[in-house]
């Protein structure tokens, strides 16, 4: 492999991580996506076969605005996408009948729209929905004798929204300790190749390792993404609150979890600088970090079943404690692959239900 191929291979390698990624992201967000799809609908239904409205045009917007497509703060949308919608169509038909339409009419009722909505304490949603709704029935939509209609159909949208919100998949659920359990995939495969890196001492091996350690921040991004998406449900579905308590468990664990990440990362790189300036690291150390990966598996498999991993505490522990065993070497960067490796471990005790301190004193004296 010629050096210029190299940067080119490394990128496409981080340009098809994305893009899995980005396939990734799509395929958790099927459900927000069938659940607007149908809202919309459904709002369009019994405004138009229902209540008989000819063009239920607010209705369907109502719905798939206020439910969107991320389960954060949802009811609280809900509740201000709906009534800053029947606001803005409020005020702009009462307005228009009474001053027609025009450029002046058209700032007249943009302002007296918005006032209302902080005159009823909205939020920042409340107030945009009323301006852009005011906007586009004293525009687009001018009929009078479509006000009441169309105050209606907003409040419709609204109503199917507020229902759906309440209807969520168990797959939120699941997906922080799913993607926690990536992470430590990636930790155990990042501690597996540096060991072998620390043994062979090969430069390029070294750093295509190192370009892949510096890949994976959108691992944690979406861990953190997940765990914000898990507590939300747990927060706005009265159906998952027996959920609460385990959810809010694992989103406790994002912290270490990411400090875990980032000792690994650091560890990688001095991997990579010994390697690169042909430093030898001690064959012990390969050791600690083969035995480390074994235990992060434990950890991960504890995760995906949904468990605090306390049954992967001994063998992190057997780890930290062959830490202190291992004679110190004369270089560098050799030293503090070492230090790194006993934070790893400080930081996935914490994963197994001990506390900072706890992790700190369990592990034994660096060798003198």
């Amino acid at each position: 492999m010629s050096r210029a191929s190299q940067p080119l291979d490394r990128l496409w390698s981080r340009g098809s991580v994305s893009v899995r990624a980005r396939v990734a992201r799509t395929r958790s967000k099927s459900w927000q996506i069938a659940q607007c799809a149908i809202a919309g609908g459904v709002a369009y239904f019994i405004a138009s076969q229902l209540l008989g409205h000819p063009t239920p045009f607010f209705a369907p917007i109502a719905a798939v605005v206020s439910l969107g497509t991320s389960y954060g703060q949802r009811l609280r949308r809900v509740a201000e996408v709906t009534l800053g919608v029947a606001t803005g169509v409020l005020v702009a038909d009462l307005l228009t009948m009474g001053i027609g339409t025009g450029w002046w009419q058209l700032m007249l009722i943009i302002a007296l729209a918005m006032t209302a909505a902080f005159l009823l304490d909205g939020g920042q949603l409340f107030v945009t929905q009323a301006a852009v709704q005011s906007i586009v029935v004293s525009t687009l939509l001018p009929d009078p004798d479509q006000g009441l209609v169309r105050w209606t159909d907003a409040l419709v949208g609204g109503a199917v929204a507020l229902v759906a919100a309440t209807v969520v998949p168990a797959a939120p659920l699941r997906r922080p300790r799913e993607q926690a359990a990536l992470v430590l995939d990636k930790v155990a495969a990042l501690l597996r190749a540096a060991g072998e890196v620390m043994v062979d001492g090969e430069v390029e091996p070294a750093l295509d390792l190192l370009a892949d350690a510096r890949a994976t921040d959108t691992l944690i991004r979406e861990l953190q993404l997940a765990a914000d998406e898990g507590l939300a449900v747990v927060a706005s579905s009265p159906f998952r609150v027996r959920h609460r308590p385990g959810v809010r468990r694992m989103a406790e664990l994002v912290d270490p979890l990411d400090r875990a990440l980032r000792s690994t990362r650091v560890m990688v790189r001095h991997v990579a600088v010994a390697a690169y300036h042909r430093r030898p690291i001690p064959t012990a150390y390969s050791g600690i970090a083969t035995d480390l990966a074994t235990a992060v598996d434990e950890v991960a498999a504890e995760l995906r079943e949904n468990r605090m991993a306390v049954a992967a505490q001994p063998a992190l522990l057997a780890v930290g404690h062959a830490t202190g065993q291992v004679e110190r070497s004369d270089v560098l960067s050799a030293e503090v692959v070492l230090a790194q490796l006993r934070g790893i471990v400080a930081d996935l005790l914490l994963l197994t239900g001990m506390d900072p301190l706890e992790a700190s004193d369990a592990l034994p004296p660096p060798p003198g």
